[in-house]
């Protein structure tokens, strides 16, 4: 996709489809990692970070919070929505966010993304974006996200 001026509405909206880009690299979701993130969110259920009782619970092992594989997805989707131009990118929410299927421990996640459109706002440029985040080799996605960002000159 060629670069896009952050506040080239009309070239933003015109490169917006109905397909995902390619997937970008991927990002192994070590139980360490988990229990790094319970320590820091205070959630520390089991299906996350006892391994044991995992192993007889309804997925076989420990999962990512739904929060800690959403997190990722700046850094996993970095690159794919090719604005220039801006001083500052800020996240400006969700229009609709799924979990759809566990992401055990041990696993490598992926994402991709397609522009959907933008809108001017006063304070910049607000660009909405479709995320799919696929654990490595499923078709079916664990997550699909409605980003909402805002980009500023």
């Amino acid at each position: 996709m060629t670069e896009i001026p952050y506040d080239d509405i009309d070239a933003i909206n015109a490169a917006a489809g109905d397909d995902y880009g390619a997937f970008g690299p991927a990002v192994e979701i070590t139980q360490d990692m988990i229990n790094r993130f319970a320590d820091i969110t205070r959630d520390h259920q089991w299906i996350h970070v006892d391994e044991q009782k995992a192993a007889d619970g309804p997925f076989g092992t420990t999962i990512a919070h739904g929060f800690l594989s959403l997190s990722l997805l700046p850094h996993l989707v970095r690159g794919q929505v090719p604005i220039t131009g801006h001083r500052n990118v800020v996240n400006y929410g969700a229009d609709s966010l799924r979990f759809i299927l566990p992401v055990p421990a041990g696993s490598q996640v992926h994402a991709k993304s397609r522009l959907l459109g933008a809108v001017r706002k006063e304070s910049g440029t607000l660009v909405k974006t479709s995320v799919a985040l696929h654990i490595v080799g499923s078709d079916k996605p664990s997550i699909l996200y409605r980003m909402l960002t805002l980009y500023q000159g």
